[in-house]
């Protein structure tokens, strides 16, 4: 199967994936904007009740991620990494692939142990490079360095999609034991991976332009229908930084200027969900492909370990209870 077969064999778990994620997203801007008007109207703290809806609509969104959105997304890499590696898909990958999560993690706290594990493994020596930097050129080389790293970071979340794909894929393998070997391949194996890292960047980047801007342009020109939208959030802004209880830039009580603001919000959440949910996937494919050639090809073993205890303290303990 081509990395595009495969794609498009997996495509059922993002449109459900995409689905939750827009549902998450009216979740947290109907309960904020419920807080807003709610307290607008009883008491003079609108702005509090903005917050205190937001805060409430995050923490169920977070609740929907553990529960559903992790184990969709979970489904769909072992999807993926039996297509990559086998050459062939069930006629029904959706339900295939959640029947492989329920198998491979019959417990919620094993699942996030090893997803956890793998994380902190990856960011932990990822963060080397800032504290290196900061050695080295103090607050001008620490900078420098902590955007390689933040660049770092996002190869590592796909690298830790592998790892998850690895474990997926080995089911005779105990899941611990399993992401250590995943953790492995990527150092071991780095040169050749790396050659993903361009790929990544550069579609990510076409992505944000496309999408983003998309989305912006459309909130822009819907909000500019109505000019008096945002006048009620600029107005309560202008009263509570005139009681003294926000520091807000006097700019944001303009109504055009929130309207800006608010439709570049739009832009990044939606370009956020959908190259999550359509676009990275895509990429991720071609990633996991090299990812489980390597590792197929050749296991890693107790030596392979040894390096990596010595470089993160993570590493160690998910290898000790392997």
């Amino acid at each position: 199967m081509t990395n595009f077969q495969v794609y498009k064999k997996t495509l059922s778990f993002s449109l459900i994936l995409f689905c939750i994620d827009v549902l998450s997203l009216v979740v947290v801007a109907g309960l904020a904007i419920a807080g807003f008007f709610a307290l607008d109207k009883s008491t003079d703290m609108a702005i509090i009740g903005l917050i205190i809806g937001l805060i409430v609509g995050i923490i169920i969104s977070v609740v929907i991620k553990i529960f559903i959105t992790n184990r969709v997304k979970a489904g769909q890499i072992g999807m993926m990494a039996k297509g990559v590696t086998d050459d062939e898909l069930p006629d029904a990958p959706f339900k295939a692939g959640l029947e492989e999560v329920k198998g491979r993690f019959g417990k919620l706290t094993a699942f996030f142990f090893v997803i956890n594990a793998i994380k902190g493994v990856f960011r932990q020596i990822g963060r080397t490079f800032t504290r290196f930097g900061q050695a080295v050129g103090g607050d001008v080389g620490g900078g420098i360095m902590s955007a390689i790293d933040s660049a770092i970071q996002t190869v590592i979340s796909y690298l830790a999609d592998c790892c998850l794909g690895w474990v997926m894929y080995n089911k005779n393998t105990g899941t611990a034991r399993a992401a250590c070997e995943g953790a492995a391949i990527f150092f071991k194996h780095g040169k050749t991976l790396v050659r993903n890292i361009g790929r990544i960047f550069i579609i990510s980047f076409i992505s944000l332009v496309i999408v983003g801007g998309a989305f912006f342009g459309i909130a822009y020109g819907l909000f500019q229908l109505n000019p008096d939208l945002f006048a009620p959030l600029a107005n309560e802004i202008a009263e509570a930084a005139a009681r003294g209880e926000s520091s807000n830039p006097e700019w944001l009580t303009v109504p055009g200027n929130l309207a800006l603001v608010i439709a570049a919000v739009i832009g990044l959440v939606m370009y956020g969900i959908i190259h999550s949910v359509f676009v990275r996937p895509f990429i991720l494919v071609g990633v996991l492909r090299n990812f489980m050639a390597e590792g197929i090809k050749e296991k890693p073993t107790e030596q392979d370990f040894a390096i990596l205890d010595g470089k993160s303290a993570k590493f160690a303990k998910l290898h000790s209870e392997a």
